[in-house]
Parts: structure tokens; C-alpha cells; sequence
């Protein structure tokens, strides 16, 4: 295992669409244990492809502090709503380091996709791994979570991000 290094705001991988994984083999599976390994180093609890470079459609989560066996990876993510209801929490990116701010995203979600050996997965997820389900499938889609903020509260974040030393670097 290895950790891999997080691309920052403004590399264009992370505004990139990954594309779907065709191939499960032992290099998909050593590419989520870096990935788990690359997330647990920066304290994480979600990371996608795009952020360590790779246009894939593969991200990592661990919700395993907050409820038992949430942790693994998911391939080919696709979700759907359950309802209508939503939650207003505090979201923050590993590739957005110091900016956390209140997004909207929905309460509840399942998610279908596969796990590296290409077996069919799904879950039934609320609250915050229901969060990560989606700010990671963003990611995917080349949508960070600052699109999804009121444009006062993304005007404030942009603020903080022009004037972080990491993005002036």
C-alpha cells in the first residue's frame, strides 16, 4: 500500500468526469487499499479517484467511528434519493483544506455500484455516509462541493481560498 498524493482546487483532474471501471482485478483492489490508506492519512472520510489523480470511477469511504462496518469502496457509484428531505451540515474537502461550510444534500440515499471484485453492492445510507455517497459521486462527475453552496457562502469560501497559502503556493 502506498498513500498517494491529494490533488488541490484547481487542478482540472478535479472538474474531470472518471470514467466506468470495466476491469476488476488485484490492481483495482490495491488501488482502493492506497486509496483507504491515502484517506486515512489525511484524516478523511471519503475520497474518489479524481482526487489522487485518476479519471476512475472508484471512491473510498469510512463512516466506521460513527456506525459499525462502514468502510470499503465503491465502483461505478450510482444513487438515487429516498424521499425529499434533506440535511444542512457542515461539508469540507481534502482537496479544499480549511473551508468547511454548511451544503445542502439529501437525508437519506442507496447507492448501487460494485466492490472490487466486481460484485453488485448496494446500500441504504442516512446521514453522514449518505453525505459522503454524494459529495464522492460529485467528485466523480467533476462537481465539487463549492458548485452546491448559495453563492454567498461560495463567494466567502472562494475568499478563503484565494488568500490560503496552499493555493498560493
Amino acid at each position: 500500500m502506498a498513500i498517494r498524493a491529494i490533488r488541490m482546487y484547481g487542478d482540472p483532474v478535479l472538474t474531470s468526469r472518471a470514467t466506468e471501471i470495466e476491469k476488476f482485478d488485484s490492481s483495482l483492489e490495491a488501488l482502493a487499499n492506497d486509496m483507504l490508506e491515502t484517506m486515512d492519512a489525511a484524516g478523511g472520510v471519503g475520497l474518489a479517484a479524481n482526487q489522487i489523480g485518476l479519471t476512475k470511477r472508484i471512491f473510498v469511504y469510512d463512516c466506521s467511528h460513527f456506525q459499525t462496518g462502514l468502510r470499503g469502496a465503491i465502483i461505478n457509484p450510482v444513487w438515487t434519493p429516498l424521499g425529499d428531505k434533506t440535511q444542512d451540515g457542515p461539508e469540507g474537502c481534502l482537496s479544499i483544506p480549511d473551508i468547511t461550510e454548511n451544503t445542502e444534500r439529501y437525508e437519506s440515499v442507496v447507492v448501487h455500484g460494485r466492490d472490487v471484485r466486481g460484485n453488485a453492492i448496494s446500500m441504504v445510507a442516512s446521514g453522514l455516509m449518505a453525505r459522503c455517497i454524494q459529495h464522492e459521486t460529485d467528485h466523480l462527475d467533476g462537481v465539487l462541493f463549492l458548485q452546491r453552496l448559495t453563492p454567498e457562502r461560495r463567494k466567502e469560501a472562494m475568499q478563503v481560498i484565494r488568500n490560503s497559502e496552499w493555493f498560493n503556493s
